[in-house]
């Protein structure tokens, strides 16, 4: 007899057999303890002023989710999808709002969360932008940062992983839309995927046409 589960378990596998989805950087497994770590240490830090969660489109929608359930606080909940100005390969910092909060910030305790950080400049901007809204205050927790490649000064409360500076894709994270529903994070495969080279181009500043997410420059 197969199950709804198991059923599930063979569409990922036949998912991450694809050419493109390249060696397990980080498993699901180590996401999901992580996860629960992190949730852990919020509600400590947290205790008595359950934050607001941002999480910035379309990435971190996983991760938030997963984070949020690990947080024994009564938290609230918004996003926000950003776009960044640049060429193909670089980011300029500097950002278009696409969706903006629906609550306001004045006096809250907000916590940005975020799916990956590269370049910073990015996530430097939206902070700058969210300050400007007299939060309580303002912390920032990422899933993934990009080891040695931060352009700027990030102010990072809390890190799930520090990973090498590769392109990856899955729990989120995505190449052209594709690929965010993996359940583990992998190294992308770009040499075995068509029209690779424009895709990674594309995300690498995603923000900047709204088609993909930020991940090689973007952030």
């Amino acid at each position: 007899m197969t199950t709804a589960g198991d059923e599930s378990v063979g569409q990922l596998s036949r998912l991450e057999s694809y050419p493109a989805v390249g060696r397990v950087v980080v498993s699901e497994a180590d996401l999901q303890a992580r996860i629960a770590e992190l949730g852990a240490e919020i509600t400590a830090d947290y205790a008595g002023r359950p934050p607001l969660l941002v999480g910035v489109l379309k990435g971190a929608f996983m991760f938030m989710t997963d984070l949020s359930r690990s947080i024994q606080l009564p938290v609230e909940a918004d996003f926000m999808a950003v776009a960044s100005y640049g060429s193909a390969t670089r980011t300029s910092g500097v950002v278009r709002i696409v969706k903006d909060l629906d609550v306001d910030l004045v006096d809250r305790h907000v916590l940005v969360v975020e799916d990956i950080v590269d370049s910073g400049l990015t996530l430097n901007y939206l902070q700058r932008y969210l300050l400007a809204r007299q939060p309580a205050s303002l912390e920032v927790c990422a899933l993934l940062v990009k080891e040695g490649q931060q352009r700027t000064a990030v102010d990072l409360r809390y890190v799930g992983f520090t990973i090498p500076n590769d392109f990856v894709v899955g729990y989120g994270l995505d190449i052209g839309e594709r690929f965010r529903n993996l359940g583990a994070i992998h190294l992308y495969n770009g040499e075995a995927d068509g029209q690779a080279d424009g895709r990674i181009d594309r995300q690498a500043t995603g923000r900047t046409t709204g088609q993909a997410t930020g991940q090689a420059t973007g952030r």
